[in-house]
């Protein structure tokens, strides 16, 4: 009598904290929501340190996170009490040898990158960034590289983009990831008063702080794939929450604030798919580019119209393709 196969049990280690932001930890969740759509038994190792929010998008979605060793040998054998096929890791901070002790125990391993792997041995490497396919990899490995990979959240996926130009005054959002772990946002706020121009603004900040003119502040939030979809303009980092914008066709005005965050930031500034704002809020420069955005709707949408179709919101189930079949 043939047995039943039991479903795959895939184990994530990713980063997920203030210094270190929650884009790590935003796609990895894109990518587990797709494992359990399959059946697939999913957990987090480790902690998601510092951001309430971060701890209840595991929460919410009754991903259960279980307390993770930083030592490659002692997640190894983690893994094995958990009888894990696979492992995700996504993080810039692991030792180098978590992947090599993880595949010596035998465990599939998938290592989401941005351009340098930084060392870290896997199976399989994954690389959503946009025109990561033309760059070349300093391995031999397997390799799935692109926007057509960049993975995405339920709630991004089922989210329609109001109409554009419906608005008479230009509504803008204003984020920087889950925890703003640069404490950029009050000043990008500032730069968007300095314009002159009107607008509506809301400006996503974990800590509160006094805005001038049309600004509310607010504390991170799960209504962000509805602000974006309502936004005429959206001012961020080239992180993650990008390909959010892409799927959705959101006009985006970018900037940086990490260095591992620059590659995405000048292909899609380079592409027209977004406008560059460079890294410097108090710059007269990136002042003075905002104000053309606020009073030029067909430049907004410009943008927004190249940047529209590069992510087509499937790449979660290709990354899950290629993963389920390793393990």
């Amino acid at each position: 009598m043939s047995g039943v196969a039991r479903p795959a049990r895939v184990g994530f280690r990713c980063d997920a904290g203030v210094k270190s932001g929650v884009g790590h930890l935003v796609r990895c969740v894109a990518l587990a929501e797709e494992l359990c759509a399959r059946g697939a038994e999913v957990f987090f190792l480790g902690e998601v340190c510092g951001s309430a929010w971060a701890r209840a998008q595991l929460r919410e979605r009754g991903l259960p996170l279980v307390p993770a060793p930083r030592e490659p040998a002692r997640l190894a054998a983690l893994a094995c009490e958990l009888r894990l096929d696979a492992v995700v890791l996504d993080s810039y901070d692991l030792p180098a040898g978590t992947g090599a002790a993880l595949r010596d125990a035998r465990f599939a391993v998938l290592a989401l990158v941005d351009g340098d792997p930084l060392g870290q041995e896997a199976d399989l490497y994954l690389d959503q960034n946009l025109g990561a396919e033309r760059r070349p990899f300093p391995l031999p490995a397997e390799r799935l590289a692109g926007a057509r990979y960049a993975l995405l959240r339920d709630s991004v996926r089922r989210r329609a983009r109001a109409v554009p130009g419906g608005n008479a005054v230009p509504r803008v959002l204003c984020f920087f990831g889950g925890t703003d772990s640069g404490g950029v946002a009050p000043a990008w706020a500032r730069a968007l008063s300095a314009t002159g121009r009107p607008f509506l603004g809301t400006v996503v900040s974990p800590e509160p702080f006094e805005a001038a003119g049309p600004i509310t502040v607010i504390p991170p939030t799960d209504r962000l794939p509805e602000l974006m979809a309502a936004a005429d303009l959206v001012v961020t980092a080239a992180g993650s929450a990008v390909w959010e914008l892409l799927y959705l066709g959101v006009p985006t005005a970018l900037t940086w604030v990490a260095d591992n965050q620059l590659i995405g930031y000048e292909e899609l500034v380079g592409r027209g798919a977004a406008a560059g704002l460079g890294r410097r809020p108090q710059d007269p420069a990136a002042t003075g580019l905002l104000a053309r955005l606020l009073a030029d709707p067909a430049a907004r949408e410009e943008h927004g119209r190249r940047g529209s179709g590069l992510v087509d919101g499937r790449g979660r189930e290709r990354v899950a393709d290629a993963l389920l079949g390793l393990c």
